[in-house]
């Protein structure tokens, strides 16, 4: 089961969504109730609607990784050779 999937997930396949264009285009008052919206494809889940708020805090979340991380790599000592790094990456 999908670590997003609560009480207020509702599953869609793709095929069902196609379908239900008008009640997936009217997701905007689904997810402003809090319900979040699952679309899978062959049983498996590849996209979701979800409220503003969830994705807000999604990116919270991954600053607060992207800065945790940038201050550890500020911590480490030693140097990076330019023509290594160069020649590492195929630049």
């Amino acid at each position: 089961m999908s670590r997003w999937w609560t009480p207020w997930t509702r599953r869609l396949s793709t095929v069902r969504a196609a379908r239900r264009r008008s009640s997936v285009c009217s997701a905007t008052s689904v997810t402003e109730g809090g319900e979040r919206i699952l679309l899978d494809r062959r049983g498996k889940s590849v996209a979701a609607l979800v409220p503003i708020e969830d994705l807000e805090l999604l990116r919270e979340i991954e600053d607060q990784l992207d800065n945790a991380a940038a201050a550890k790599a500020g911590k480490e000592s030693g140097r990076i050779d330019w023509s290594a790094l160069k020649r590492d990456l195929d630049l």
